[in-house]
């Protein structure tokens, strides 16, 4: 039985008020750094992982640095993990795409498995990505714990894999800032354990939160 922890990475700017961020090379703030420690502490409780993969975006490398050291494994950055390409809505608003943008961006809401954004990517090729994910896994870590530090659309997209359900179900799945889900994979399929857990965050300074939500960028 091979377990997959999954983490998104801790905040970042740009996550309310909310913006495309995509490939935006973002860094923790100071709430982000604490919620990943939290993470990286509740981690090393329960679990015995093996290594730690990240997206090559430096929000998940810092959280996934801080989780490694905690379970004192290795770190290593995994390409297909990386957040789903926005093309030219990276680091927009979504009052500004919504006005620049008003087909595509209720399209975006209401049938997010048929857009392609301009110039990026498309949620079928995101899933593409997130399945080669799950296959290195399988073939190199069978029968280990391995933690996977993604973002909000990767971790989506490996959790509708998990649950068998199609990409239209892309909004019914939540996923916070270092929210936790476990994943088992064995002969009979994937399981999921756990999906979003958040309760080890629930000590982070409050004040921290109020500021989280300043506006950014």
């Amino acid at each position: 039985m091979t377990r997959i922890v999954l983490v998104r990475h801790g905040h970042v700017q740009g996550i309310e008020p909310e913006r495309f961020r995509g490939r935006l090379n973002l860094e923790l703030t100071e709430l982000g750094l604490c919620q990943a420690q939290a993470t990286a502490t509740r981690i090393a409780q329960q679990w015995r992982p093996a290594i730690v993969y990240t997206s090559p975006m430096q929000r998940c490398v810092a959280t996934g640095r801080l989780i490694a050291n905690a379970t004192a494994v290795p770190v290593l950055m995994l390409a297909d993990l990386n957040d789903i390409d926005y093309g030219t809505w990276q680091g927009r608003t979504r009052e500004d795409v919504c006005r620049t943008f008003p087909t595509e961006y209720r399209r975006w809401l209401k049938f997010p498995y048929l857009v392609r954004f301009p110039s990026g990517e498309s949620l079928s090729q995101l899933s593409v990505r997130v399945a080669d994910v799950v296959r290195h896994v399988i073939d190199n870590h069978p029968g280990n714990t391995i933690v996977l530090v993604g973002h909000d659309s990767t971790n989506r997209a490996l959790l509708l894999q998990a649950l068998g359900l199609p990409l239209s179900r892309y909004w019914g799945i939540a996923q916070d800032p270092c929210g936790l889900s476990e994943i088992v994979l064995n002969d009979d399929g994937m399981s999921v354990l756990r999906m979003n857990e958040t309760a080890h965050l629930s000590t982070i300074d409050s004040t921290l939160v109020q500021a989280s939500k300043a506006p950014s960028l």
